[in-house]
């Protein structure tokens, strides 16, 4: 399916339950990398899903028949909006459709005043880390970290230790603009 027959809208009530389920999918490409305690993880707990939702915090990426394939999720944290996960099922992977979702948020984030997205990510994960860079993304130095981040990643970095964990940030236009 060309991209163009996709869509992105906000996400409804009544789909946040397929939205785990893509957040499952997803996961499975982990353990195509040997990394089975991240394929294996439950996904995001309807409860918070409700309350994103409620909020206007949660995008669906949809086919043709405005099913989702994907979605993205998103809370404020340290005055950013922070992307809480973001997923594409894989048989409508590698299309760009993850980028486009990224960017929606972006053109949305800007429009509501926030000055960046953050988000917490693994390092070495060619679709984690170095995708986000790819995007205009970088990585957060510990020093720069706002608490919520900082204990967010300290939290996370328990719960996949070994794996490198690592917070990034995309500034958006609106706080050049603010500089100026």
């Amino acid at each position: 399916m060309p991209e163009t027959d996709y869509a992105i809208r906000p996400a409804r009530f009544e789909e946040l339950p397929a939205l785990r389920e893509i957040e499952r999918a997803a996961g499975q490409l982990f353990a195509e990398i040997g990394l089975d305690n991240v394929a294996s993880a439950s996904p995001l707990p309807l409860d918070f899903l409700e309350a994103q939702q409620s909020a206007g915090l949660v995008w669906v990426l949809t086919d043709v028949d405005d099913q989702p394939v994907g979605f993205a999720a998103a809370s404020e944290l340290d005055g950013a909006l922070y992307l809480e996960e973001i997923d594409v099922h894989p048989a409508h992977g590698r299309r760009g459709l993850g980028r486009r979702l990224i960017e929606t948020l972006c053109v949305w984030a800007e429009e509501q005043g926030y000055p960046a997205i953050t988000l917490s990510t693994f390092r070495d994960v060619p679709w984690n880390a170095p995708f986000y860079s790819r995007i205009g993304f970088r990585i957060i130095e510990d020093g720069e970290m706002g608490t919520g981040l900082q204990a967010l990643l300290d939290h996370s970095t328990q719960v996949w230790f070994p794996l490198s964990r690592v917070c990034m940030r995309r500034d958006l236009q609106n706080e050049a603009r603010q500089g100026d």
